[in-house]
C-alpha cells in the first residue's frame, strides 16, 4: 500500500486511544465525523455504549448528515469524538474544530487525524495540509481544551518513501502493469520504517523534517 506511512500507523494510534479512553472514561458515546464507510468501527467496538456516524454526504452507513461546521447533535453529547482524514476537505477548519469542542461531553475528549504532507486529492475538495505546529494554534484558539497533543503518526523517512510509492505505483499502472509495483513499494515501507526507527531526529518534528499525517488528542475540562 503507497500509503502505508499514514494508514498503518493511525490504525495502531486509534487502537491504543480507543483502549485508553475506555480506561479513563469506561464505556462511552463516540461520535465519528465524516465516518464514510466507518472503516474505524472495529477497534471501538468492545468500549462503546454507542457508536453514531454523521456524514456531510447521502451515506446510507452514516446516522445523520451534516458538516463539521454545523454538527447536529446537541451540546456535550459525545465523551469521545472521533474526526480521521477529514480536516483537509473542510471549508473552514477553525468552524469545524469548535463544532468538535461543542459536542464534546465534559472531561471526553476529540481524537483527530489530518495530512501533514500529501498529494493533492480531492474528495471532492482538497483544501489543507498541517504542521504540528499550526494543528496545536488551530485547537487552542478554537476551544477551551484541558490538553492538546498532537503528534506525528510516522517520520520523515516513511513519509518521502509513501510520496515516491505514489508515484511508482502510478507509473506502473501507466504501464498497465500495476501489480509488480508492490514488492517494490512493499520494500520501500519495510525500510523506511526501519530507518525512522533509528532516529529520533527523523521521527519527532523539528525544523528540516515531514510528516505525512497528525495524531491529534485534545481534553476538554471536567
Amino acid at each position: 500500500m503507497p500509503t502505508y506511512a499514514v494508514r498503518a500507523p493511525l490504525v495502531r494510534w486509534l487502537a491504543d486511544e480507543a483502549r485508553r479512553a475506555h480506561a479513563d472514561l469506561g464505556p462511552y458515546r463516540l461520535l465519528d465525523v465524516g465516518c464514510g464507510e466507518k472503516p474505524y468501527s472495529s477497534l471501538f467496538a468492545p468500549y462503546v455504549i454507542s457508536y453514531v456516524g454523521v456524514d456531510a454526504i447521502e451515506n446510507p452507513v452514516a446516522e445523520l448528515r451534516g458538516p463539521i461546521e454545523g454538527l447536529p447533535v446537541e451540546d456535550g453529547s459525545f465523551d469521545v469524538v472521533l474526526c480521521a482524514q477529514v480536516l483537509e476537505h473542510v471549508d473552514d477548519p477553525a468552524e469545524g474544530v469548535r463544532e468538535l469542542h461543542r459536542v464534546t461531553a465534559p472531561g471526553g475528549r476529540v481524537l483527530l487525524s489530518t495530512h501533514g504532507t500529501m498529494v493533492y486529492h480531492p474528495n471532492p475538495v482538497d483544501l489543507w495540509r498541517w504542521t504540528h505546529a499550526g494543528l496545536e494554534r488551530l485547537f487552542e484558539r478554537n476551544g477551551a481544551w484541558a490538553s492538546v497533543r498532537v503528534s506525528p503518526g510516522s517520520g520523515s523517512t516513511a513519509c518521502i518513501a509513501m510520496l515516491t510509492s505514489i508515484y511508482l505505483e502510478h507509473v506502473f499502472r501507466r504501464a498497465h502493469v500495476g501489480r509488480l509495483a508492490r514488492p517494490f513499494v512493499s520494500a520501500l515501507n519495510r525500510s523506511a520504517a526501519a530507518i525512522d526507527r533509528r532516529s529520533a531526529l527523523l521521527r519527532e518534528p523539528r525544523p528540516g523534517t515531514i510528516a505525512a499525517n497528525y495524531h491529534v488528542v485534545a481534553e476538554k475540562p471536567a
